[in-house]
């Protein structure tokens, strides 16, 4: 399939826009991880306890950092997902408190968004077991006959209500719950007795120890390097050498302006960032690479053709193929920013960016470098002296004389 068919386009003769953008977002990126002394890490990488809370309600984030500050070093971050709305805190890095300082923000958020009563048990903060064991003697004081199977499998399908949407976690009313199986009018009375939903509930806990974070900081690191560097032994053994450098030159342009990035909007770079990251790399390189071998089998047909002229014949050539592979994954990694969610974010934001910086540097910052190769290589030659030079220009012009 080919959208475009016979293209002559000029993307060179363009080039300069294109790189003064390169150089000005690179400044920037740069300028914003010096000045911010690098970059945000996630919880991955810097060690300590993330803690997604959900709210029945959306509480002042003030009010939250006010609930925990003088308690825990942390951050807060909030989180719109679909209808509910959630804060997460960040870090404690003492790996001795980790689980402490967990259990810290639960106390700490409880009792400044509303406390359960202490004669009653916070259905939003219980597990199937204990939620049995609370509700096994006040259903049989109730009058309610269920056998221990039937507690059992009560309170497991309690549980699990309460975490599938659209509860996802969070119970906001008791009367939910007969739509639960097994939940009677009678048995509702009971649980109503007996249990209370506090308006929160912790959804998830991470907890990364501060050794295992540098690791995972300095294997990131490597793996982007050792990717780059396999790339550029592969594309100097299969082209010449100054076709890998061109190419690695372009993936590092993409990877400084997309971390650039992340610094500039304060975005944490997480293991789903590197994971996005290394998918940047290789997608640049391979849509690098078909310009290049395009240009390679020009270089065959059209010999006497000027290297400018040839690379905009190549890259006109692949033009399609760039558009379709190119536009269709951006469609998609705009879906996963918009729609993805919290999770997804760092990861789908990194693709956006890395997707149009890695098209356009195959075509406005790889292929340039070749040209300046070449021009540089003339320069270096021997200049024709200046009495043979203009005999040159005379004869061909047909204006000199025969003796």
């Amino acid at each position: 399939m080919e959208l475009f068919k016979n293209t002559n386009y000029d993307f060179l003769g363009k080039k300069w826009p294109f790189i003064i953008l390169s150089l000005v977002l690179s400044a920037a990126g740069i300028i914003s991880l010096i000045a911010k002394g690098g970059p945000k890490y996630g919880i991955d990488f810097k060690g300590g306890a993330l803690v997604t809370v959900r709210f029945a309600q959306r509480p002042p984030v003030e009010k939250v950092r006010a609930a925990l500050s003088g308690k825990l070093p942390v951050e807060v971050t909030e989180v719109t997902t679909g209808n509910t709305d959630d804060l997460i805190g960040t870090e404690v890095k003492d790996d001795k408190s980790l689980q402490a300082a967990r259990q810290n923000i639960v106390d700490s958020l409880t009792a400044a968004f509303g406390a359960t009563p202490p004669d009653k048990y916070n259905v939003n903060n219980a597990g199937a077991a204990a939620l049995a064991d609370r509700l096994r003697d006040p259903l049989q004081r109730g009058g309610v006959a269920l056998s221990e199977p039937q507690v059992q499998d009560l309170a497991k399908s309690v549980v699990k209500f309460r975490d599938t949407a659209p509860q996802s976690g969070l119970i906001r009313g008791l009367d939910s719950l007969s739509a639960v199986p097994g939940v009677t009018p009678a048995v509702l009375k009971v649980i109503k007795q007996e249990v209370y939903p506090a308006p929160l509930a912790v959804i998830s806990t991470d907890v990364v120890g501060a050794r295992i974070g540098a690791d995972l900081q300095r294997q990131a690191f490597l793996a982007v390097i050792y990717a780059l560097a396999g790339m550029l032994a592969y594309i100097a053994f299969r082209f010449e050498w100054i076709y890998g450098v061109a190419a690695v030159v372009a993936v590092f342009h993409d990877t400084i302006i997309t971390i650039g990035l992340f610094s500039l909007f304060n975005k944490e770079i997480s293991l789903t960032v590197v994971a996005a990251l290394l998918t940047l790399v290789g997608y640049s390189m391979n849509d690098t690479i078909v310009v290049f071998d395009r240009i390679r089998e020009n270089l065959k047909i059209h010999r006497r053709e000027g290297l400018e002229t040839l690379i905009n014949r190549s890259v006109n050539q692949t033009l399609s193929r760039t558009v379709l592979t190119s536009g269709l994954t951006f469609l998609t990694a705009v879906s996963l920013f918009i729609f993805g969610g919290q999770v997804l974010n760092g990861f789908s934001f990194a693709l956006v960016v890395g997707i149009l910086v890695g098209t356009y540097s195959s075509i406005f910052v790889a292929s340039p470098i070749l040209i300046f190769w070449q021009d540089f290589l003339e320069s270096r030659k021997k200049p024709v002296t200046a009495p043979a030079a203009a005999s040159k220009e005379a004869v061909r012009r047909g204006t000199a004389k025969v003796k």
